[in-house]
């Protein structure tokens, strides 16, 4: 699936970012490709609309496509699902489904500098909120939409930088497992552990590129040229550690379900906009 969501961090670029991947990944006959439609126009402003804990940025749009991808998810009712985004909200509607389909005998890898545990009165993006409505927490809007919130030991952490008050506090209240990228630097003994101990039949991965380390990736909203210095918490996993982990982890469970996210190819957006400028091209 491919779903070019940017309302979920008020980002346009997401866009080109989510088409790229599409693109990239290789072609496989066994795969049928469904775009989710996504509202855009370039002069669209989005507003932060009131909720039931408080306001999120282009609340009601994202309802909108979360109910579109559910309702192409659910006319193809598929095994499993890769999707290419786009915001870290896009990954709802397919985690959720598969969590049903299995039976709640899905883990969920989050493979993320962040846990996107945030509620509205935290933060009006709802790309932050994602895991939170996947466990029934979250912007309730969005979270009693999961018919099956995921159990939360079913539930993995892998490439923590650091976490905030709020978040340490549900990671801690509902117990949910967690290991940094510096606790995985030698070898992923903590997640496989994880899958064995809780005998976790089928994975689904969430990848947020941003765990990746902003030096050696430079596609992530860290690494914006010629942009300010920006304090948050960065990525440091390497790209030969990311896939080490995943193919381990597709060994020792059946992996049925993968999000790719948060792709900002900078050098390819900047491009993009210049050709668009040019009269040549234009006329």
């Amino acid at each position: 699936m491919l779903m070019p969501q940017w309302q979920g961090g008020n980002k346009p670029s997401y866009i080109l970012g989510a088409e790229l991947l599409a693109w990239l990944a290789p072609e496989n006959n066994n795969h049928k490709t469904v775009k989710v439609p996504v509202s855009y126009s370039e002069d669209m402003t989005l507003h932060t609309e009131e909720g039931i804990l408080g306001g999120i940025v282009g609340k009601n749009q994202l309802l909108n496509q979360l109910d579109a991808a559910t309702h192409l998810i659910e006319a193809y009712k598929p095994d499993r699902i890769v999707m290419f985004g786009g915001d870290c909200l896009v990954e709802q509607a397919p985690f959720a489904y598969l969590n049903e389909r299995y039976n709640s005998e899905v883990g969920l890898l989050w493979i993320d500098a962040h846990p996107d545990v945030a509620t509205p009165e935290v933060t009006p993006n709802g790309h932050a909120h994602i895991l939170g409505n996947l466990l029934g927490e979250g912007a309730p809007e969005f979270s009693q939409k999961v018919k099956k919130p995921f159990l939360p030991k079913n539930v993995m952490l892998a490439g923590l930088v650091q976490t905030t008050e709020h978040e340490s506090e549900l990671i801690s209240r509902l117990s949910i497992s967690s290991a940094t990228s510096a606790e995985l630097k030698d070898n992923n003994k903590p997640i496989l552990d994880w899958i064995s101990e809780n005998q976790i039949k089928y994975v689904v991965i969430h990848l947020d590129l941003d765990v990746l380390d902003p030096k050696i990736f430079r596609s992530l909203s860290f690494a914006k040229p010629l942009s300010d210095k920006i304090h948050t918490r960065m990525g440091t996993m390497q790209l030969t550690e990311l896939i080490t982990l995943i193919q381990e982890v597709s060994l020792l469970t059946t992996v049925v379900g993968l999000g790719i996210t948060e792709h900002l190819p900078w050098d390819a957006i900047n491009l993009k906009n210049l050709l668009k400028d040019m009269p040549i091209l234009k006329n």
